[in-house]
């Protein structure tokens, strides 16, 4: 499921906020490697998905960033704010998958371990008719993603 151009934008579907609107997805062998190194931030409604992924680590990495780790339902299981450059994160065997987003974007989104999050590309949500008005990682709206991944 490679999203290079667009990315996905992912949506806690339980506290109905967004986390972010154009996360990219890191699915092969190289783009996983490469994750975010080389990057001087991310932008405020980026990210990075790696998938599969079940830890990770900030080696080389010049900022903070937030992770949250997902089952195979996309559930969170973990969540690690504020996680620093050159450190590396525990391993959550519970993870099929990583989010790696801007700090303080955990916090922001209200997203805690239990959420059910939704993961989809733009274009199926424009396919399916559903309008994306609210800001990543701010509270409120009531706007419902009815589009899968």
């Amino acid at each position: 499921m490679s999203q290079e151009e667009g990315g996905v934008f992912v949506y806690n579907q339980t506290k109905e906020t967004f986390l972010a609107y154009r996360v990219k997805v890191a699915d092969s062998i190289l783009s996983r490697l490469v994750g975010l190194l080389g990057k001087r931030c991310l932008d405020p409604d980026g990210g990075l998905w790696i998938v599969p992924s079940c830890g990770i680590h900030t080696l080389g990495m010049l900022f903070d960033i937030d992770v949250v780790f997902l089952n195979r339902d996309l559930r969170v299981v973990d969540v690690r704010e504020l996680v620093r450059p050159f450190s590396v994160t525990p391993i959550c065997l519970q993870a099929e998958s990583v989010l790696e987003l801007p700090s303080h974007t955990i916090f922001k989104s209200r997203t805690e371990i239990g959420d059910q999050l939704r993961i989809s590309s733009s274009d199926s949500t424009a396919e399916s008719g559903v309008e994306l008005h609210e800001e990543p990682a701010k509270a409120g709206g009531s706007e419902k993603v009815t589009a899968d991944r």
